[in-house]
């Protein structure tokens, strides 16, 4: 079985310490996968104030946020400017291409982007997707090839944007295929590879899931005959749940199974579907996120 292997890198602190730690596993056992990186500032503190949201507060006593983070991820840009990620750890986000990993792009400011994604017009994404990219380029020497948005927060302004962009691929969504998305009627031409595993944060403490089993949870959903994309995350399991993770990798090559980047899964597996994204809800996640919502004859289904 080929797994999908994304990891989302949104913090400083991430970038500093989750990235070189996950490089390291990685390597243990000859895996490359896909970095998406956040270059900008880290202000992630300033989501503090969505704790008078009961879901969000809800979510964050389920996932222990404190310790799984550390509290200088949640306070980072909450009472000072928060700290450019591209200048402090540009060495390790260097070091993770040079090692063969799949660089993307994944924001300038991840909370700006998370809180306001959907009210972003065309010229903001235009312009922090080419400070992004071209920060990033910088750093390892050659253009992003494929990018995601944070939050699988996604509009059809933002695809149209990133046709502007030489990526290769997207995976801006959640989805059980590769599909070429539609907005407006007009199949645009670069691909989505959309996540199709839940994440750490999404499965912890519901359902009787624990740091104990969930490994064998998260094992069940992956599917032999189908698209098989895990989202991880360097402040999670680069750090906090680290031999958890190793744990997963070492129990799955056992089974014989390969991780691969999402470009791989892209050469691949060409399109064949077209789909428009469409927002929904999931639970243990806050808020919207995009969805694949299949297409025939141009029309959505159920139309």
């Amino acid at each position: 079985m080929r797994i999908g292997l994304r990891i989302d890198v949104d913090t400083l602190r991430g970038t500093g310490m989750g990235v070189p730690n996950l490089c390291a596993v990685l390597a243990d056992h000859s895996i490359k996968a896909s970095f998406f990186f956040c270059v900008g500032p880290d202000n992630m503190g300033r989501h503090l104030w969505r704790l008078l949201k009961p879901s969000f507060l809800i979510k964050t006593l389920r996932t222990r946020a404190s310790k799984l983070y550390g509290w200088d991820i949640l306070l980072k840009g909450t009472f000072w400017p928060g700290p450019v990620i591209g200048d402090r750890c540009a060495r390790m986000i260097r070091a993770a291409a040079d090692a063969g990993h799949e660089t993307g792009f994944h924001a300038w400011d991840h909370h700006a982007w998370q809180s306001r994604a959907d009210r972003m017009r065309a010229e903001e994404v235009r312009s922090l997707t080419k400070l992004g990219c071209d920060r990033l380029a910088a750093i390892t020497g050659k253009t992003p090839c494929c990018s995601a948005v944070p939050a699988w927060k996604c509009t059809d302004e933002t695809l149209s944007v990133k046709e502007e962009f030489p990526f290769v691929y997207n995976s801006d969504c959640r989805g059980s295929e590769i599909f070429l998305p539609v907005v407006n009627g007009r199949v645009l031409r670069q691909p989505q590879v959309p996540v199709t595993l839940p994440t750490y944060d999404e499965m912890i403490g519901s359902g009787g899931v624990t740091d104990a089993n969930y490994n064998d949870r998260l094992r069940s959903y992956l599917r032999p005959d189908g698209l098989n994309v895990l989202t991880i995350h360097a402040e999670v399991e680069g750090i906090a749940c680290l031999e958890m993770f190793r744990g997963f990798l070492k129990d799955a090559r056992s089974r014989g199974d390969d991780f691969v980047t999402l470009g791989m899964l892209s050469a691949e597996t060409p399109a064949k579907h077209v789909s428009a994204l469409v927002r929904r809800k999931m639970p243990g996640r806050e808020g919207w996120l995009s969805w694949q919502e299949t297409m025939i004859n141009g029309r959505r289904l159920g139309q």
